[in-house]
């Protein structure tokens, strides 16, 4: 029951976070690129993007480790499909929300308002990358 729970949230909630990323993302392109200032309104848009994308880390870790498909995922690394599930799919998301909390932090530091845009773009796209990558498409949709 949890373990089902716990699965469906995480599925149901990487499409808000993978929304708010991609709101980010663009939102901060376009404030780059057209030099506008940077105001209270796009630092939210930011925060929401890592607040949504640290919950779903969260609850994928629960799920990971509450997961029956975990240990016999691991043990058969030479299967693409389970090797996807048990070790790139995390590592990889943890990788992409490592930067994602990187280019929060440095547009925290940043003094231009070209640079705040510029780090938050730079870092969540790249993390945003990473999490399409490694998606298991094959289960999500």
């Amino acid at each position: 029951m949890f373990y089902n729970f716990i699965q469906k949230f995480h599925a149901g909630w990487a499409y808000l976070a993978l929304l708010l990323l991609v709101v980010a993302v663009i939102n901060a392109a376009v404030g780059m690129i057209s030099k506008k200032d940077f105001t209270p309104k796009d630092r939210k848009i930011a925060l929401f993007g890592l607040i949504a994308t640290h919950i779903q880390l969260v609850v994928g870790l629960i799920l990971y480790f509450v997961s029956p498909w975990g240990k016999a995922a691991l043990a058969s690394m030479s299967d693409p499909s389970s090797r996807l599930t048990a070790l790139e799919h995390p590592l990889v998301n943890i990788i992409a929300i490592v930067l994602i909390t990187i280019g929060w932090s440095k547009h925290k530091k940043a003094t231009t308002n070209e640079a705040k845009f510029k780090c938050i773009a730079l870092f969540y796209g790249l993390g945003l990358i990473f999490i399409l990558s490694r998606i298991p498409w094959h289960l999500w949709l």
